[in-house]
């Protein structure tokens, strides 16, 4: 088995992950909305599902580096599901509370952890610089998963049974993911550390090899605002729709919209990006914050799909440059370490999104009188906008074209 193929069963396993991880997001999402009845509620999950992930981002990021990366995986994949069966229990039970879900949340971003910074150093362990992009469309088609077959499937098992079917589902997906794992640790020596620095020591490393790097480091600052003004319509988008739509209706609208992703993810997969990695990024961004911004203007479901679609369409080509001009600016014996850190201070843009957009957008439907869905629709809109200035601005900084011609050196497996 060869290095590509390798990268593509564990693909397979994220993918499944994901949809399993997305059939539990979008279920506990209606369960909570209907107890609660506001956004600030189902944001506040979110912000809980994130949080403990965040925080352990840059640990977990010296873990991929000193120990066996798809062991890590294994145990990140695997002990998340504790936290799924926890909730489980509960509804069978008699049915879970709301802080109880929160519980149950929390514990599955804490192992979901491990996860991140171990699977994307692997990709750098098994692929050539050359392989980058195209791995990069695959990879951004398993992350759209959860928004392009997880919502249509939760929506109409929801229809038909109750959320206690879509958790044992989400269960049973974890299974399949640790053994994609397993087999690609057969094949595949683990990452050799030369030297055991303090655990601290290990943290700043992966500090440093992204600040001495003045672009790189822009980049990431850069990636915490775009990822604020995702966060508000990653949160705000479904109570939106369920302002004047079902269940039923929100997964199929969500699938729609989600296949624009899953079409230009395809097309990545197969050509990749080239060049001009940088006006790609900003293309793709200021596309993405114009589908944003009209997404939240109609409360129709047609023309809601269709500005859903071009808002996801644009995404892969912005997450795609983002990763190559960060990944090939990172020496290959510093990637779990330096991912960690960027993905912490990347995301940190998240945390303001899911903390104060249900607040944000509950306020504004109380003042308008439009209730919550009004709400949403503005803060929705609002953030597209900024999103497409974000985009603007970015195109003009000279800095980060630099990254576009690095030396740095990259793990060539």
């Amino acid at each position: 088995m060869n290095n590509y193929k390798k990268f593509l069963l564990l693909w397979a396993g994220e993918l499944v992950s994901s949809i399993g991880g997305g059939l539990t997001s979008f279920g506990l999402g209606i369960y909570i909305f209907q107890k609660t009845g506001n956004a600030s509620g189902m944001a506040f999950m979110t912000l809980l599902a994130f949080l403990p992930g965040l925080l352990l981002k840059v640990p977990a990021g010296v873990l991929a580096d000193r120990y066996d990366r798809r062991l890590l995986m294994m145990i990140g994949d695997g002990f998340s599901g504790l936290g799924v069966l926890y909730i489980l229990i509960c509804m069978m039970n008699g049915g879970a509370s709301v802080w109880q879900i929160y519980l149950g949340v929390i514990i599955s971003s804490v192992f979901s952890a491990l996860l991140e910074p171990a699977y994307t150093a692997t990709i750098t362990d098994l692929l050539t610089k050359e392989q980058y992009s195209k791995a990069n469309g695959l990879v951004s088609m398993a992350g759209s998963s959860r928004y392009l077959f997880s919502p249509i499937l939760a929506g109409f098992i929801l229809a038909f049974s109750d959320i206690k079917v879509i958790l044992i589902i989400d269960i049973c997906t974890f299974f399949l993911t640790i053994i994609s794992a397993a087999v690609v640790r057969k094949n595949i020596a683990t990452n050799k550390i030369e030297e055991r620095k303090p655990f601290l020591a290990s943290m700043k490393e992966g500090w440093d090899v992204i600040a001495k790097k003045k672009g790189l480091f822009l980049l990431i600052i850069i990636t915490s605002a775009i990822t604020m003004f995702m966060g508000v319509f990653q949160v705000l988008g479904e109570p939106f729709i369920l302002s004047f739509a079902d269940s039923k209706t929100l997964g199929i609208v969500e699938t729609v919209a989600a296949s624009g992703m899953l079409v230009m993810s395809i097309i990545l997969g197969i050509r990749g990006i080239k060049k001009n990695f940088v006006k790609m990024l900003c293309i793709g961004l200021f596309i993405s914050g114009i589908g944003m911004a009209l997404f939240g203007v109609f409360d129709n479901v047609y023309v809601i799909c269709i500005f859903g679609f071009v808002f996801f369409a644009a995404l892969p080509i912005a997450n795609n440059s983002l990763d190559y001009l960060a990944r090939t600016n990172i020496p290959e014996e510093f990637q779990g370490r330096a991912w960690g850190v960027i993905g912490f201070i990347s995301q940190l843009g998240y945390v303001l999104a899911y903390a104060f957009s249900g607040i944000t957008a509950d306020a504004v439907g109380s003042v308008t009188g439009g209730g919550v869905g009004r709400g949403a629709s503005l803060t929705i809109i609002f953030s597209g906008i900024g999103l497409s200035v974000i985009a603007l601005m970015t195109v003009r900084v000279k800095r980060l074209y630099t990254l576009e011609n690095s030396e740095a050196v990259v793990a060539q497996i």
